[in-house]
């Protein structure tokens, strides 16, 4: 199958008309590889597809929801809609993961967390900001200060495109300064914390800070 799959990938570079249904076959096959190989090969955008989940749903604007709550005054829910209804800003970084592939300048867009974050007012015991994600598995946290960077969207497009599925989307986290673990997908929850609690893989050793190496 992977063997398949790479051949059709090299055969993109002359068939820019097929590249659509390149992404939308890689997704599918992605989505139901238990065996996590596929996400070994690039989209056509660069990114790969991985999930530490069996499965993924899949949300709609329709059944969307977005939970802001923990150490603030006002919890907080949003539908996709209403978050774009909201002052929208556009963040350009690089993407970087830590299996070596890197997609660089890419534009992410949506509200800026410190944005979200103000609306529901931090309460003072609030140090740290723990995400939660529909795929019922991932977590993530960045302290109270990392949070409110700049730089840090609840993003809503990708490449001036609303996020797909296979992205993360409708709607996930993108921390610019930081390794792409950082930026969860699927993101359901966002939880204003007293302490920074682990993410999902720094319960596996990566590190809790995980800046690029130009944001050190």
């Amino acid at each position: 199958m992977l063997s398949t799959l790479a051949a059709g990938a090299l055969g993109l570079a002359a068939a820019p008309f097929l590249r659509s249904g390149w992404d939308r076959a890689l997704g599918a096959v992605s989505e139901n590889d238990p065996t996590g190989l596929t996400g070994l090969l690039p989209s056509t955008d660069g990114f790969r597809y991985f999930s530490v989940a069996g499965s993924v749903p899949r949300k709609t604007p329709a059944d969307y929801r977005l939970e802001l709550g923990g150490l603030v005054e006002r919890p907080m829910t949003f539908t996709l809609d209403e978050l774009r209804a909201l002052p929208q800003t556009r963040v350009v970084g690089d993407v970087e993961c830590t299996d070596g592939w890197r997609v660089p300048g890419t534009p992410f867009g949506g509200v800026s967390l410190a944005h979200l974050l103000d609306l529901a007012g931090v309460r003072p015991e609030g140090k740290a900001v723990r995400f939660t994600c529909f795929d019922g598995v991932y977590t993530e946290s960045l302290t109270l200060d990392q949070a409110r960077r700049s730089d840090v969207v609840v993003a809503l497009d990708l490449q001036d495109k609303p996020l797909t599925h296979e992205r993360g989307g409708p709607v996930r986290l993108y921390v610019a300064p930081m390794y792409f673990y950082k930026s969860a997908k699927w993101l359901s929850g966002i939880s204003v914390t007293d302490q920074v609690v682990p993410g999902y893989w720094e319960e596996y050793g990566y590190d809790v800070d995980g800046w690029l190496d130009q944001a050190a």
